[in-house]
This record gives C-alpha cells, structure tokens and sequence, in this order.
C-alpha cells in the first residue's frame, strides 16, 4: 500500500479514508493548509514523505493549488489528489496545478481506494523515471527574498552577510541572486569581478541546461555563488518576471539556500522573487519613512497573498537616540520585529573593503544580530525530491 497523507478533511472522511487504506494513513492537523511544501512536511511526524497527498474539500482552494504546483516542481515523486466538486473549471486549474485526480467529497471507501492505489502507481511511475537522489543530489532550497520599499536601508548589506553566513553553514550550497536590474551592487559588496551577469544567466544556454547554468554563477572564496548584477540599467532591464521564475526555479533544484537581493519598491522582477518564496526578509530602517513604507508594503503584499510562511523583519540602522522604539515599530507595521541590527561603524568599513562583517569572526554587535538572523535558517534541514527520511525544521 501506497504512504498516504490526508489533510483538510473532517472526522467523517478521515474514517472513510482510514478504512480505504487500512489504517495506512498519516493526517494532518487541523487548521490551514500549508501553500509551502517545506512547511507541510513538517507536520509529518515521522519525517517521510508520502506517495500520495489527498486533500480534503476543507482546504482553501488558492492554497491547495499553489501547494500542488510547488510540488510538482519540487517533489514530484508526490501525487496529489484533491476532493472536490469536478467542475470544467477546477478540473482546468487542477490540471495545470499538476493535481492527478479529482474525486467528490463524498465518494464512497471503494472510490477512494481505488483513487489511492491509481496515484500511488503514479507517483511509483514518476520515481522510476527519475535519476536517483543520490545522482542528482538536487535539492528543493528555500528561496529568501530580502525586500524593501525603500533604498538607503542595508538591503544588500543584510542579503550579503546572510548569504555568506549560510555559506559558512552549509559549503557550496548558497546562492545569492542580484535582482537589483538596474544598480545591482552585490559584486562590488562582495568584492566580486564577474565573468557573467544577470542577464547572461537569465538568457541563453544558461536557462535551458542546469549544468551549464552553474558555469555561469561567480564563486566567491568563501564558498558563496553569485548571480551579480547587470553591468547597465539598459541590460538588466532584458530580464523579465518570466526570467526570474524560471531562474529560481533552476537555482532551487541545485542550492540549499537561495537568497535573492531585490531592488527598492516591488518591479515585476521583484514580484516575480516574492511568488516564488519560501521565504520573505523585509527590510526597514528605524526612521518614520522607512516604517511607513513597509506597512504599505506589507498590506500590498496581504491584498495579493504573497507573503510566504517564513516571513522575517529585520530592522536595519536601529538607534535609541532616534525617537522610535522597536515597540513603535511593530506597532506601525501591525507585526513583530525579529532581527535589530544595530547602527554600526563597522558595517560601511566593512561594505566598503568588500567583506561581510559577518566573516571573520567578528564581534560587532551588527555583527552579532545578523548572524542570529542566519540563524533562524540554517538550523533547518532541507526537504529533498523522491522518498526518504526528512528530519523536522527547526522553529524559525
């Protein structure tokens, strides 16, 4: 019998699928749906995926579709079954979600047997064509956008010490994407002299062969790959929304970590970063502009959906004298604040020589808070396609 995990179901079919597997099934706990794989499999007790995911009808259907399509894509050695009314237009949806079956709410143990065994014989299928896991090595990273409305606020230097802490965490397996288009300046904050750039990457034999994509990423010597940024506006502005979807998704499949170093506002670029998250860094200065700009950001992002599970606000600058506390700030922007970067001599010195201040060591308070902010991610295992034993996240 196929490994089967149900979710969003009532007690009543959680009966009925217990007797259409003989007791063979993992469910979920009650509450929303997760539209992150990374995060459904952490309700996994046991850690092990499943061959088949069936979803009750008590799922939100924008969150069951943006689930199944992120698991096609990051493991699709799961098939998804969903219960639902099969009208022409879910069954459409479905389809290009990468959902294999629609059954009714209400159909009967033998219907739903016979639904588990046909998508347990495809998801084996499926396994059976892939390379095996310990060929590919490819992993489903987490993608974290870092994003602010507004520059002047240490975007790049957070995405920049993030990226080298996790690289110090996890060797050879980060990389960070310049997708400022037009004034990316990672290279220069990482002391950088790229051979390609951002739309090399983006366009051409580097987009269509992940072997070839790797040739065209900077290595810096801790580890680090980049993606740097274009050498003019008029050249960054060749990549599209499309571009950096397909980018990331690339990048996921060969990286533990993607970290994503966006422009100031929210471009298509941008947008494009933040639909594809795993995670979302949002960025501010402790200034009365700075705040106000991230609520604004934040309720766009509301109204849109597009604020990932694993959100993280950092609060770049942080000085007492300013007249604002962190208090203030969190309730400005209506959340919580989980990193204070304190205002530091230190960082411009170290931007400047093209270090990280969080190289080396060092014991600068800024320092100090931005490897606590890698800490809330390299604590965490990370999720692989096809099946095997996956240990729980840490709690971020």
């Amino acid at each position: 019998m196929s490994r089967v995990v149900l979710g969003a179901a009532d007690e009543e079919l959680v009966l009925r699928v217990k007797e259409a597997t003989e007791g063979d099934v993992h469910v979920l706990p009650a509450g929303r749906l997760p539209a992150d794989p990374a995060r459904l499999f952490e309700q996994l007790v046991d850690g092990e995926l499943p061959d088949v995911l069936l979803i009750g009808p008590g799922a939100a259907p924008d969150a069951v579709l943006t689930l199944a399509s992120r698991l096609d894509v990051q493991s699709p050695g799961i098939t998804v079954v969903l219960m639902a009314e099969a009208s022409p237009q879910m069954w459409q949806a479905a389809m290009r979600s990468g959902i294999r079956d629609l059954l009714s709410p209400n159909a009967d143990v033998l219907t739903i047997r016979e639904a588990v065994e046909r998508a347990g014989a495809a998801a084996a299928g499926r396994r059976r064509v892939l390379r095996p896991v310990e060929e590919t090595a490819r992993y489903t990273g987490r993608v974290i956008t870092v994003a602010s409305p507004k520059g002047g606020v240490g975007k790049t230097t957070v995405s920049t010490n993030l990226a080298i802490g996790l690289t110090a965490a996890a060797p050879q397996s980060t990389v960070l994407v310049d997708l400022d288009v037009q004034f990316g300046d990672v290279a220069s904050a990482l002391g950088l002299v790229p051979e390609y750039a951002l739309p090399d990457v983006a366009h051409g034999p580097a987009a269509e062969d992940t072997m070839v994509l790797k040739t065209f990423l900077t290595q810096h010597p801790s580890g680090l790959y980049a993606v740097c940024g274009a050498e003019s506006p008029a050249a960054g502005d060749t990549v599209t929304a499309a571009d950096v979807t397909r980018l990331l998704t690339s990048l996921a499949r060969e990286f533990r970590y993607v970290v994503v170093d966006t422009a100031p506002g929210l471009s298509e670029q941008t947008l494009a970063a933040l639909d594809r998250a795993t995670d979302v860094v949002m960025v501010t200065s402790m200034d009365v502009p700075g705040v106000r700009g991230l609520r604004k950001e934040l309720d766009v992002l509301r109204e849109l959906c597009m604020i990932p599970a694993g959100r993280h606000v950092v609060m770049n600058l942080a000085d007492a004298k300013g007249g604002l506390s962190v208090r203030d700030v969190e309730t400005a922007i209506g959340t919580g604040v989980d990193v204070v970067v304190p205002r530091s001599a230190a960082v411009p010195v170290s931007t400047n020589q093209g270090v990280p201040i969080v190289a080396g060591g060092r014991k600068d308070p800024a320092a100090k808070e931005l490897r606590r902010l890698v800490s809330r991610f390299a604590a965490t295992p990370i999720v692989r396609p096809g099946r095997y034993r996956a240990k729980h996240r840490a709690a971020s």
